[in-house]
């Protein structure tokens, strides 16, 4: 059996997670996440600019208290396992952000009524990363063999993106969507931002519900790329789990930021794939080669980087068309 063990003691991982609540509360209750309003590009991407701040202060703040009480040795891997986790899973997320869009074009979602059904969906995502990184850690732990299939996964599914990249799922013959419509009572227009209405005495659904299921089904499925990916990096629970809800939590106002620019970043989806190629091949390649992860994330940062300065290059001579 291969045992993991992690530095992060249970007052950590308590402080985290009151952490994660007290920023989800200060959105919803504070800082206007309960009242309908159109995100602005500036709102946005200080949202952004703020969490990713708040990412690379908890790095430091890790690598600080690591130092003094664990080593400089350790204190620099973990905190560089950190990074280059947050990377690696910020990186995948977008892929996030293109559905997003599609799923709020289908449903013709305006503007004002999006943040905070994304507020409602980041909840749901953490809940399922959460489980989802318990299970996978507890795979690692009792059968070290599964890495090499989580790589062979990650394989497989960076080729078949490279393959599909340019094919648009349609909706309207997705199966759980369809499910849904042929299993609940559902109203034709919004009714603000409920997700349910009583008509006539019985209780109807909003297509907002039926969004809001859309969104989180998308995220289950993409956790089921990213999580073992970071699995490449490093398998200690803590920094598989902070990486993630960082980069989740963030995800929401990279969206606001980027949505209307979205089809400038078309190359974007190719980089992606070749991130999980990349990733799944060095975990298949474990036994005969290590590769340090200040390697994985310099090739990873480059892969990125050069995606979307090849897409903003080549849709530069094109003007963006909004999706709103």
């Amino acid at each position: 059996m291969n045992n993991i063990e992690s530095f992060a003691t249970g007052p950590m991982w308590a402080g985290f997670i009151a952490f994660v609540i007290v920023m989800l509360a200060l959105d919803l209750f504070v800082l206007g996440g309960n009242k309908a309003h159109r995100v602005s590009v500036k709102e946005a991407g200080s949202w952004v600019v703020a969490w990713i701040a708040l990412a690379i202060s908890f790095g430091a703040l890790l690598w600080w208290y690591l130092d003094g009480s664990a080593g400089r040795e350790m204190a620099n891997r973990k905190a560089l396992e950190f990074f280059t986790g947050y990377l690696i899973e910020q990186t995948l997320s977008v892929d996030n952000m293109f559905v997003f869009v599609m799923i709020f074009t289908y449903f013709a979602v305006p503007p004002e009524l999006q943040r905070r059904v994304l507020l409602y969906g980041v909840v749901g995502a953490i809940v399922m990363r959460a489980a989802m990184i318990m299970a996978g850690v507890w795979l690692v732990s009792e059968f070290a063999w599964v890495l090499y299939v989580f790589g062979l996964f990650l394989v497989i599914t960076g080729i078949k993106m490279l393959v599909m990249a340019d094919q648009k799922p349609d909706l309207e013959k997705n199966p759980f969507l369809r499910w849904l419509r042929g299993h609940m009572r559902i109203t034709p227009g919004f009714h603000g931002e409920k997700f349910f209405v009583r008509v006539d005495g019985l209780r109807y659904a909003t297509p907002m519900f039926l969004v809001l299921m859309m969104i989180e089904a998308s995220d289950l499925v993409f956790a089921v790329d990213s999580i073992p990916a970071i699995f490449a990096v490093t398998t200690d629970p803590f920094i598989v789990f902070t990486s993630n809800i960082f980069a989740i939590m963030g995800l929401r106002a990279l969206y606001f930021l980027l949505a209307d620019m979205a089809e400038r970043f078309h190359l974007l989806k190719y980089g992606l794939a070749l991130v999980l190629v990349f990733i799944g091949g060095k975990m298949l390649a474990m036994p005969w080669f290590h590769m340090p992860v200040q390697w994985s994330l310099l090739i990873v940062g480059s892969i990125i980087l050069i995606s979307v300065i090849l897409s903003l290059k080549l849709s530069g001579r094109q003007p963006a068309r909004s999706v709103r």
